[in-house]
């Protein structure tokens, strides 16, 4: 497949991000063969404070100048869409302490970032089940959530209190309802049936997925949507992630033929 003149790929990239500038940090990689959405799964912060005699804690905290960075770069790289799977319905079974300390840092992360988001035109969303979060958690998202829901530039998604599991069978749940209602005909179910009651349809699927920490394992995370994703596994910890090992990702996966169960000519 011929790729269209890099030039015209960064000129459509930015009529809906003006900051977009990708040729200035990747040169070496077509616009064209950019990911349109990346997800990360984060793991290593509490391994990192760990090996350096540091609260658990410690290592979140180091870890969100990490998430800093990635919404920097990949904004200008042109990135649409960022997923970073934050909290997972099994990060229940840790200490009450850290619980505490991750949401915490949750509300703090919204406070202090909530105009640059918005000036920088980014949409924030969560994803995840809203019940069983602390009620300010609930609040503080849905307040970015609504204040930033017009903006277009790009899109950052928070996994928090997420399951991929949990996400399909509270779309089967969805889907159940309507043919209870008799508003959906169980003949008519199809992939896209299902794609539609997740929790944000509107999002297109990773294209590249990065997990952090040298572990091998999707660990519960996007499972429907992560079906033909490419995935790159760093031993890099999180909180150690900065743009050379986001750039050294997007190269991977620029330098990869995505097939999608088919043959390349």
């Amino acid at each position: 497949m011929t790729l269209p003149d890099p030039q015209s790929v960064v000129a459509a990239l930015r009529l809906r991000n003006p900051k977009a500038d990708p040729l200035r940090f990747l040169p070496d990689v077509h616009p064209g063969k950019l990911p349109r959405h990346i997800a990360i799964i984060m793991d290593g912060n509490g391994r990192w404070a760990t090996a350096r005699g540091k609260p658990r804690f410690m290592g979140h905290r180091e870890g969100a100048k990490s998430v800093e960075k990635a919404i920097k770069l990949a904004g200008l790289l042109g990135v649409e869409v960022l997923t970073l799977y934050s909290f997972s319905l099994e990060n229940w079974r840790r200490p009450k302490e850290e619980i505490d300390a991750l949401m915490s840092l949750y509300v703090e992360s919204i406070d202090i970032h909530a105009d640059r988001l918005d000036q920088d035109g980014i949409r924030f969303r969560q994803i995840g089940r809203r019940e069983g979060l602390p009620e300010l958690v609930q609040r503080k998202a849905a307040e970015l959530e609504h204040r930033t829901r017009n903006n277009t530039h790009a899109t950052l998604c928070l996994a928090i209190n997420y399951g991929g599991r949990a996400e399909i069978a509270d779309a089967c749940r969805k889907i159940a309802d309507q043919v209870r209602a008799g508003t959906l005909d169980p003949a008519m179910i199809d992939e896209a049936t299902i794609a539609r009651s997740l929790y944000a349809p509107d999002l297109p699927d990773p294209d590249l997925l990065i997990r952090t920490a040298g572990e091998n394992r999707i660990s519960n995370f996007l499972l429907w949507q992560v079906s033909y994703s490419e995935i790159h596994v760093t031993d890099t910890l999180w909180p150690d992630f900065g743009d050379d090992d986001l750039l050294k990702a997007i190269r991977d996966f620029a330098g990869r033929t995505r097939k999608f169960g088919a043959l390349t000519k």
